[in-house]
């Protein structure tokens, strides 16, 4: 087996190679800054939009995330309702990732931990 669970020697396969980032990724500036040349200023190499209208933009215009659900606390028994209904969740018999991948410790186990 592999001693580390993520490379510890990043390959020109990850986007970061040379100019390969300015090509990977897409730079938001607002009308003003793209009509007063800030991408030019700021050397911005990498694809420009122009954000427009966004100050109107509320949770219903989201198209996969508009649910405004009523969430509810009880403070004596912390029971959670959403929209009326009771939700309630099981502890986690495995957590994935969890402390038994953190193979090498820098410090202490101990100096991780508040006391």
């Amino acid at each position: 087996s592999i001693p580390t669970p993520q490379p510890v020697h990043y390959r020109p396969m990850f986007g970061a190679l040379g100019s390969a980032r300015h090509h990977c990724r897409l730079t938001f500036l607002s009308q003003a800054a793209a009509a007063n040349g800030v991408a030019e200023r700021l050397n911005l190499r990498s694809a420009i939009a122009v954000v427009k209208g966004c100050r109107t933009v509320q949770k219903a215009d989201m198209v996969h995330n508009s649910l405004q659900p009523n969430i509810t606390v009880d403070a004596q028994t912390y029971e959670v309702r959403v929209d009326g209904e009771l939700i309630t969740s099981e502890p986690a018999d495995v957590l994935p990732m969890a402390q038994r991948y953190l193979m090498r410790w820098s410090l202490p186990p101990s100096q991780y931990y508040a006391e």
